[in-house]
């Protein structure tokens, strides 16, 4: 982001105001209850001191893509809960287990083992949901509809693993009415696997900036919010320890 788009920029307590206004909005359309739908401020890439500000608007969610950049702000927002919305690659699950209290994107039945292991090994215990690729495109992460029965199977069987939910991202459009079919289809599937394998999944984590209303009148229990927030992604790494072609940072 610019230096001239972070000055034209509202207040962050401003624009934070201006999502849950519709969130609240969604939620009463659908008949829901505020509390139902949890805020999640996707700070990716955002530094330590936009994400601090974010806080002390009262932003307390916040999502990251990458356990590193995490692990790096997390010590100046000791009050944040955070939660990793991005794939999780094996070698970062402890990493991950010391941090999150929600992982929303487990997208292999091996990260699910490894998850149950450190789990086991560590007592932590976050909250897990399976994604789903929805439309099935060959460029997202994701269990299938019909795979994900065989991950929601696994997770029964295995030990130290808090299974909650589904997530999904759909395909990009222009028009948010464009994303409600993929998340009433999550909300239906959510449904079946509860009714089939006599399980709660309670949560669906699904809606972004352009679509998240759609989201909640649909049955989102986590919206993930960047851009309507914190306005277009800085690119720029300010990390150093950061490369943008590596998974090298844990040794």
């Amino acid at each position: 982001m610019d230096e001239t788009e972070q000055t034209a920029l509202p207040p962050f307590a401003d624009r934070l105001a201006a999502v849950e206004d519709r969130i609240a909005a969604a939620c009463a359309r659908a008949g829901r209850d505020r509390s139902e739908v949890t805020l999640v401020g996707v700070s990716k890439t955002q530094p330590p001191e936009v994400v601090s500000e974010a806080v002390r608007a009262g932003l307390s969610t916040l999502g990251e893509n990458r356990v590193q950049e995490a692990l790096a702000k997390a010590p100046l927002c000791p009050s944040a809960d955070w939660h990793l919305i991005g794939p999780l690659q094996k070698n970062k699950v402890r990493h991950a287990l010391s941090l999150f209290s929600t992982i929303h994107a487990v997208d292999s039945l091996a990260t699910l083992e490894a998850i149950a292991r450190v789990s086991e090994e560590t007592g932590a215990r976050p909250d897990v949901m399976l994604e789903v690729n929805v439309a099935d495109e060959a460029t997202k992460h994701g269990f299938s509809p019909v795979s994900v029965r065989d991950a929601v199977r696994a997770s029964l069987d295995l030990g130290g693993l808090r299974l909650v939910g589904l997530m999904c991202i759909p395909p990009w459009a222009p028009e948010p009415e464009a994303s409600r079919p993929r998340f009433r289809a999550l909300r239906e599937l959510r449904d079946s696997l509860e009714r089939d394998f006599s399980v709660a999944l309670p949560q669906l984590s699904m809606g972004m900036s352009g679509d998240f209303e759609g989201a909640v009148e649909e049955g989102a229990t986590f919206v993930r919010v960047g851009t309507a927030l914190f306005g277009r992604r800085n690119a720029a790494a300010w990390w150093p320890e950061r490369s943008p072609d590596s998974d090298s940072y844990f040794v």
